[in-house]
């Protein structure tokens, strides 16, 4: 398990980020026109392995329309500030125009007051309706706190792909207080395909596979943001988190005679090179924030942030100022004028899987990969 010693009385097992491996090239190299980076979930079919993160900085109704006719998914946050307010823009320029760093207590509050505001079903009705009339798969989140409150609205509103999306996301979880969501049972009695998580180990993510979950999101999500790792002490280093869920799918296969669960990796990649490595750890696609809050049309003005930063009683997220990049379009498939991996991200992912010859996300799992933690945390 390669743990070491963390002095006398405890032991850690070693785990690497996304920064910390390099995926090799092999003897074979391919023109990028042959690659396929297509994938499916459910009966759903998509061009791009890349999910919009359910972020109030990321996506509007109008994103998420244009990021599915560009061969991607949108998801809507149902509890962020489109459900909230009828006309939402004041409310999205104001956090724009705060002249604080996101870091000001100044800045946490204001974001406190203003999703303070309730949280419409009828908004939730309207805003899956807007996505879909344009003929693009409509899906929406909820956290795992919400969802026993509003997934009869969010269903009968027509969603096709459920996301319930938390911090930490377990199959069972405990209160003395609550009646808790049953996962199992939840899912079991759903028309629709869950994506469930956070999860960043073997376990949890298997037991979530059990649930009947039909994809799995690794990670915390809001990697530029969060703060989670100062705040409450918890991180999970996302190359290990991506290959202990992987090794989690393929167990699960076994267990259930062949279902195959997909793996997400959620936060933490910013750049086409960590949407590489994701991949090769094993991920069937990646749910992407800040890469795509880079765009010319999200919401968040060149500001970006995630609901962990108005949480009312812990906030443990930031609202960070990122460079605009160009349209959506160029984000995804350039041309790109950017040397750091900000933009043409599907056309990295095609270049490198290319270069080491392999021709479609689930060939490019197996790439090999190497450890070299000295040498990427000294050449950035």
């Amino acid at each position: 398990m390669n743990e070491i010693e963390i002095g006398r009385g405890k032991r850690g097992r070693r785990a690497y980020s996304l920064d910390d491996i390099a995926v090799v090239p092999s003897r074979r190299t391919r023109d990028p026109r042959d690659v396929s980076v297509s994938w499916q979930i459910d009966a759903y079919q998509f061009e791009i392995p890349v999910i919009a993160a359910p972020m109030d900085s990321v996506m509007s109704p109008a994103t998420a329309i244009t990021l599915g006719k560009l061969g991607g998914l949108g998801v809507l946050d149902l509890e962020g500030l489109w459900t909230r307010y009828e006309d939402p823009e004041p409310v999205l320029a104001e956090i724009a125009a705060l002249n604080q760093e996101g870091t000001s207590p100044a800045v946490t509050r204001r974001l406190q007051e203003l999703y303070e505001a309730p949280v419409q079903a009828e908004l939730i009705t309207s805003r899956l309706a807007e996505i879909r009339a344009s003929g693009v798969t409509v899906a929406g989140a909820l956290t795992p706190q919400r969802t026993q409150q509003f997934y009869k609205t969010v269903v009968d509103a027509g969603v096709d792909i459920f996301v319930i999306r938390g911090t930490t996301v377990s199959a069972e979880h405990v209160s003395k207080t609550e009646e808790p969501l049953n996962l199992k049972q939840f899912i079991y009695e759903l028309d629709v395909p869950v994506i469930v998580g956070g999860a960043a180990g073997y376990t949890p993510a298997l037991h979530l596979m059990r649930t009947g979950a039909a994809g799995v999101l690794v990670g915390f999500g809001g990697g530029a943001t969060t703060t989670t790792r100062r705040a409450l002490g918890i991180h999970s280093p996302m190359a290990s988190a991506i290959s202990d869920v992987a090794t989690a799918r393929r167990d699960y296969m076994d267990e259930s005679g062949g279902r195959y669960v997909h793996v997400i990796a959620d936060g933490g990649m910013g750049t086409s090179g960590d949407i590489i490595k994701a991949i090769a750890m094993g991920a069937d696609a990646v749910m992407l924030g800040s890469a795509l809050a880079r765009a010319e049309e999200a919401p968040g003005r060149g500001w970006h942030w995630g609901p962990e930063a108005h949480h009312l009683e812990l906030p443990r997220g930031d609202r960070v100022r990122l460079d605009t990049v160009g349209p959506l379009e160029e984000v995804l498939f350039g041309p790109s004028q950017h040397t750091n991996g900000t933009s043409n991200l599907v056309g990295a992912l095609r270049r490198s899987m290319a270069t080491t010859g392999y021709s479609d996300l689930k060939e490019f799992q197996r790439v090999e990969v190497v450890v070299s933690p000295y040498e990427s945390r000294t050449s950035r």
